[in-house]
């Protein structure tokens, strides 16, 4: 697992937290949970990729 992806991850929480609290407390609570939501999605479809490239390393390395 690289470093830069972990940084990417914790760059994207961090933003979204800030995001969450501002929004929260000018009193968008439906733009704090869209926010919050976005970024899971965001941090999700990262994973789905990493997770693809190590299912097709897998494959490789046992000739399948």
């Amino acid at each position: 697992m690289e470093v830069d992806l972990i940084f990417k991850i914790a760059a994207i929480g961090i933003i979204v937290a800030v995001l969450n609290q501002v929004l929260i407390r000018s009193g968008r609570e439906e733009q704090a949970m869209m926010t919050t939501l976005a970024g899971l999605i965001v941090v999700l479809m990262i994973m789905i990729t990493q997770i693809s490239d190590l299912f097709n390393m897998i494959k490789s390395v046992f000739r399948l």
